[in-house]
């Protein structure tokens, strides 16, 4: 055994470090089916943390565990996923007691799968199982049918691959008990047995582009994971346009069967665990939608945007709680609502060390809208301590402060502030000096601009520089507006944008000055010909 079991150990290590590998799992698989239920076992429970619904896999190990009759082990597994053979297996030695056991399992089952296109042979063994029952007198002959016409009629009006198969089982079935009896119920069930099958062929088409074989494993942009998305995609638009016209609450059923099947195969998609929990949402199911949310941050523990998307549900779940309550009772509403969205948001915010400068915004944002100015005012003074906070921190929190508290004066202390941190950063230049514009403050715009620009690297300053030109284009006399022009030439001289160039004007620079927004002193063909002799000026001048 020694051999056999280095063999699996290499393999195991090969596992670790892809875990996601699709082959080496497969060989691991494999590998199992040649291997003792005890050394296999391990295996198993490897490969089912890694792939927890993969039906193939836990097929495998239970069918493993019952041919060593290992029922305390099969046990263990079918609490984790239902296994209707081992229940028939077990049941089978307790009599009656054993036979209505076996009866509430395949009930359980059915309202499970009953509604998957392959389900026909599980209707098919419960139709067998039912008829096998023992029926000691007329009174339990007459139960016996009755229980076996009610599968068969809610068999036919399931769309399966054994639509077909059931309906002349069915047929037989009723001829069999009463001719005069059948002749009314096929007659009755008949349209929709035929609407049934109608479906069926339409959904076949949708289900034939799905590969049932497919491992879950994170999304890598591939040509067939990208077909197996889109297959998907259209095969819940079918569902949810409720193409049998059955009542609400089974399409429903219908429909959130559909996702979970999904959710089996493309279970580290974040935009199909986004869209499954907006679906309850919609559909009135709020508390369900939470609890899809809670599940797809236990797949995906690192999404952000499932994060966020979970704590927007939470927010406007007790904003609708608020619009229902007296004045009065708002705060203390308010409270109770908002802790499970702010403890999203901490989550988000982590240790604090490792922040990232959105999460520190977003939760700003947050406090501002639910807790007002100061809670948001006293959580950005601990923010701007972070490491890990940005340029991107101290804009967003001037801007709501001149936006939303309307305080032009706190907007300013904050841009003043940040410029002694990312003086060095151009982006947080221009935002301060977007927001001086809007306070139509050109003194402090031209004194912004001078003592960046007397910082930066050269190579560093372009867009700084083109945007004092535009803004002195804009709001500066003739004086001024050349003036920036020529040292903006000087400064770029070999910086790279624009390379060495002559500090004398060009027809190219009148253009711009003289231009607004989309409109041009000249033609496209002017302007693109200004554009070619800029080239050879440039070679010229080398």
């Amino acid at each position: 055994m020694e051999p056999e079991s280095r063999k699996v150990g290499d393999q195991d290590h090969k596992f670790i470090d892809d875990k996601y590998s699709v082959e080496a799992s497969e060989n691991q698989a494999n590998e199992a089916l040649r291997l003792p239920i005890t050394e296999a076992a391990p295996i198993y429970e490897q490969l089912l943390t890694v792939f927890p619904t993969a039906a193939k896999y836990w097929k495998q190990y239970v069918e493993a565990q019952m041919a060593v009759n290992n029922d305390d082990a099969t046990k263990q597994i079918f609490s984790r996923r239902c296994y209707i053979r081992f229940i028939r297996k077990v049941n089978d030695k307790k009599g009656v007691e054993g036979q209505e056991e076996t009866r509430k399992a395949f009930d359980f089952m059915l309202s499970y799968v009953g509604a998957d296109i392959a389900s026909g042979p599980v209707w098919m063994e419960y139709l067998t199982f039912l008829k096998s029952l023992p029926a000691l007198n007329t009174q339990e002959e007459s139960q016996r049918m009755t229980a076996v016409r009610k599968v068969y009629q809610k068999a036919i009006v399931t769309p399966t691959h054994h639509i077909e198969q059931l309906w002349k089982d069915y047929e037989n079935f009723e001829n069999s008990v009463s001719r005069q009896l059948a002749k009314g119920l096929l007659s009755e069930y008949q349209p929709k047995f035929n609407s049934a099958r109608a479906v069926y062929r339409e959904r076949k088409k949708y289900v034939d582009e799905i590969d049932w074989n497919m491992l879950a494993v994170p999304p890598n942009g591939s040509y067939k994971e990208e077909l197996q998305w889109m297959a998907w995609r259209k095969l819940l638009a079918f569902e949810k346009g409720n193409p049998q016209r059955i009542d609400n609450g089974s399409s429903n059923k219908r429909i959130i069967f559909t996702y979970e099947q999904c959710l089996m195969y493309l279970y580290h998609y974040p935009d199909l665990w986004y869209d499954y929990a907006m679906w309850h949402a919609k559909s009135g199911s709020v508390d369900t939608a939470i609890k899809v949310f809670q599940r797809a941050l236990k797949v995906l523990p690192d999404s952000e945007m499932l994060r966020y998307a979970y704590a927007e549900l939470e927010e406007s779940r007790g904003a609708i709680q608020l619009s229902w309550t007296y004045w009065f009772l708002i705060f203390k509403c308010a409270t109770g609502f908002m802790k499970p969205t702010k403890k999203i948001y901490e989550g988000l915010l982590g240790d604090g060390i490792n922040t990232s400068a959105l999460a520190h915004i977003q939760f700003i944002r947050f406090l501002r809208r639910n807790e007002g100015v100061e809670a948001a005012r006293k959580y950005f003074l601990e923010a701007r301590k972070s490491p890990n906070c940005t340029y991107h921190v101290y804009v967003a929190y001037a801007m709501m402060a001149f936006c939303l508290d309307k305080d032009p004066k706190m907007a300013h202390n904050v841009f003043e502030a940040g410029l002694k941190r990312f003086m060095h950063e151009p982006v947080y230049i221009l935002e301060y000096a977007d927001f001086l514009t809007r306070l139509n403050d050109d003194r402090n715009i031209r004194a912004l601009f001078e003592r960046a620009l007397s910082s930066l690297p050269s190579e560093e300053s372009v867009e700084v520089w083109k945007r004092f030109t535009i803004f002195e284009q804009t709001y500066g006399d003739l004086a001024s507006m050349l003036k920036v022009e020529q040292r903006k030439k000087a400064a770029l001289t070999g910086a790279g944008e624009e390379g060495p160039s002559s500090l004398e004007s060009s027809l190219q620079d009148v253009a711009s000055r003289y231009s607004f927004m989309d409109l041009w002193p000249c033609s496209s063909k002017d302007l693109d010909h200004l554009a070619r002799q800029e080239v050879p000026l440039v070679k010229m001048l080398c």
